[in-house]
């Protein structure tokens, strides 16, 4: 565990601040980045209350952590979780280079698969590491970040054990040797986040209901025929295999339900951030998830119509500011 260097949260929204709550119940040194309104939240409900799906519910009170919207407070870290945005990675890159040490590693754990590029495309000469978060954090009001499902953060493997020395008690993080196949097979998964935040549904209602699993198969298919055409191999964060995962999406309700608590563990009210974003009229992601499946398969000649299609209803959902449209899947499908 890095106990004695600060680890900073470099944009503490929903992950951040519950990776650092996390973190900062087992004793490390955590300085977090964030917005007023978080502030105000956070110290509004007396502290930092990270929660968890497997029972897990401890206030970390103010002495226990730094708190600010004054990058300043990256002075002496040791560590940077990079935790904002995928459209805010360059911008915080630059935060990073004039407040953090020249020495501090900076990890990503971020959606998407090109974040970590970004970071050290702007931080020439620091060492940056690529991450993967496969869980899914719910904001709660008054300082509360739940987590709501299953699984280990994972960060690319190096000579200095990174990962294991972050590692703590609820908060499991492994090292790997091939993170960029790690981020594909996170974002073939990610895509389900545009069609929850379109289903206004708790995911795991949503995925009890084959109709949405077809949709989420059809959806796959594309993506997975784009990033063949590019050579790329996804590894998949749950046992199932990638290219298994459309047909076992298409089963039948009972048998999908058994399968999925086997490999998945979902809090019932667990919903996607994409959901969470149009909610608080926040900008989504949708540019760095489907928009990178549409991206490819115009520059390979490939079809995606419903790639394109859920694009689509997520810019118009952002654009309306209204939240949800909770849509069908007949809805959502493209018209021949």
């Amino acid at each position: 565990m890095v106990s004695r260097q600060t680890i900073g949260i470099a944009g503490a929204g929903s992950i951040g601040c519950f990776v650092g709550g996390m973190l900062a119940a087992n004793g490390c040194r955590v300085a977090l980045l964030a917005r007023p309104r978080v502030i105000a939240e956070i110290e509004a409900g007396g502290g930092l209350r990270p929660t968890s799906f497997e029972g897990f519910d401890q206030t970390i009170t103010h002495d226990r952590f730094a708190l600010s919207e004054n990058p300043s407070i990256f002075a002496d870290a040791g560590v940077v979780l990079v935790t904002v945005k995928s459209a805010d990675t360059a911008a915080m890159a630059e935060i990073i280079a004039h407040h953090a040490p020249s020495d501090a590693v900076v990890v990503s754990l971020q959606n998407g698969v090109g974040n970590a590029a970004v970071l050290r495309n702007r931080l020439p000469g620091r060492r940056v590491l690529g991450g993967m978060v496969p869980f899914n954090v719910i904001a709660l009001r008054a300082g509360r970040f739940h987590r709501a499902t299953s699984g280990d953060i994972v960060i690319e493997q190096d000579e200095a054990r990174t990962a294991e020395k972050l590692s703590v008690p609820g908060l499991t993080m492994r090292p790997t040797g091939n993170i960029d196949g790690v981020q594909w097979g996170k974002l073939l998964l990610n895509l389900n986040n545009a069609l929850n935040a379109l289903a206004d549904l708790p995911l795991r209602r949503q995925l009890a209901r084959r109709p949405w699993r077809q949709l989420f198969a059809d959806q796959l298919a594309e993506a997975l025929a784009a990033i063949k055409a590019e050579g790329i191999k996804p590894v998949s964060p749950t046992p199932i295999p990638p290219a298994w995962m459309p047909a076992l999406l298409r089963l039948p309700d009972r048998v999908f339900e058994v399968l999925l608590g086997r490999t998945m563990k979902i809090d019932p009210e667990a919903r996607s951030s994409m959901w969470e974003d149009l909610q608080r009229g926040r900008r989504t992601e949708i540019d760095y998830l489907q928009g990178v499946i549409t991206e490819i398969a115009e520059r390979r000649g490939l079809e995606a119509p419903l790639s394109h299609r859920i694009v689509e209803l997520i810019r118009q959902a952002e654009s309306s500011g209204k939240g949800s449209p909770g849509l069908t899947p007949e809805q959502i499908r493209p018209v021949n």
